[in-house]
C-alpha cells in the first residue's frame, strides 16, 4: 500500500488562508489544530462552523476545502492579519511575509509533572503497534499523546510532520484534553516550528524519535520546553531543562 496525499485548503470567513498537502483523514482535527497552532483561535469554541468540501480539480483530482466561521471577535482579529500561504508536504514556514514571522513569539511553557525515564521507554514502546497507516505504507509521519495514569491517548498519522502534529492538537482540543499532562511524541526530527506548534499548544515534554536542529533545541530552551530526542528503546537524550525527567542508573539514558 501506499499512502494518499490531496490538496487541502484552509479558508475562515470566506478567504482561503493556506493550501497544504495532506494526507486525507482526520479533517476535523486538521482544521482546528492548525488554526490553533497557527494562533488564528485560542480554543475550538473560536469557530463557529466548520465544513469539509470536496472538490474536484482541473486535473481530475480532488481537494479539500476546511471551510471555517470565526466567532465575531475572532474574525476581526483574523481580518488584521490574513495572508496566503502555500505549502508542499511537509513545509511549516512557506509564505510568510517577513523574517520576524519565521520566529514568532511563543508562549513560555511552565509547569509540567516529573516524568520517569522509563515512562518515556514505555510511551515509546506503545506508539509502534498504534501507527496503522505507518505499518501499511512505511511512509508517514505520526504524532501522539501520553499521559502517566492513561498511557497513549491518542495518535495522528500524515504524509507531513507538521500535519501530524496539527492534526494532534486538534485532537486533544476537541477531545478537551490540555497537553500540559503529558508527553507530546514524534516520529520525525525537531525543527523550530514543531516546537513553536507543541508551545503554543502548553505541552511541556517533547520526545523525538529523530534528531533536532540546532535553532529547535534554542527555541525549547527559550520557551520552557523539556526536548528529548534521538530516542530509541534503549535510552533517550535529553537536551533541554531536564528537570522534569527523573533518570534512573538503569535506564541507560544518556
Amino acid at each position: 500500500m501506499i499512502p494518499e496525499e490531496r490538496a487541502v485548503a484552509f479558508t475562515y470567513d470566506g478567504g482561503s488562508y493556506a493550501v497544504m498537502m495532506a494526507t486525507p483523514q482526520d479533517f476535523d482535527d486538521f482544521a482546528v489544530g492548525f488554526s490553533l497552532t497557527e494562533q488564528i483561535i485560542g480554543s475550538p469554541d473560536d469557530i463557529e462552523s466548520l465544513e469539509v468540501i470536496t472538490e474536484e480539480l482541473e486535473s481530475g483530482e480532488h481537494g479539500i476545502e476546511l471551510r471555517m466561521r470565526l466567532e465575531a471577535p475572532r474574525s476581526a482579529i483574523f481580518r488584521d492579519r490574513r495572508r496566503r500561504l502555500a505549502g508542499p508536504t511537509g513545509c511549516g514556514l512557506c509564505g510568510i511575509e517577513t523574517l520576524s514571522d519565521a520566529l514568532r513569539p511563543v508562549p513560555f511553557v511552565a509547569g509540567g509533572r516529573r516524568i520517569a525515564a522509563e515512562e518515556i521507554l514505555h510511551a515509546l514502546e506503545a506508539i509502534g503497534p498504534a501507527q496503522s497507516l505507518f505499518q501499511d505504507t512505511r511512509a508517514v509521519h505520526a504524532a501522539a499523546f501520553w499521559q502517566h495514569h492513561r498511557g497513549l491517548v491518542a495518535i495522528r498519522e500524515d504524509v507531513g510532520r507538521h500535519n501530524a502534529l496539527d492534526k494532534l492538537a486538534g485532537a486533544l482540543a476537541r477531545g478537551r484534553m490540555p497537553a500540559t499532562d503529558g508527553i507530546i511524541i514524534l516520529t520525525s526530527r525537531v525543527s523550530v516550528e514543531m516546537v513553536q506548534k507543541a508551545a503554543v499548544i502548553g505541552a511541556p515534554i517533547i520526545v523525538a524519535i529523530s534528531a533536532p536542529t540546532g535553532l529547535a533545541l534554542r527555541s525549547a530552551d527559550a520557551c520552557g520546553i523539556t526536548l528529548i530526542a534521538v530516542a530509541r528503546r534503549d535510552g533517550f537524550e535529553v537536551f533541554t531543562h531536564p528537570h522534569r525527567i527523573a533518570i534512573e542508573t538503569e535506564a541507560h539514558v544518556a
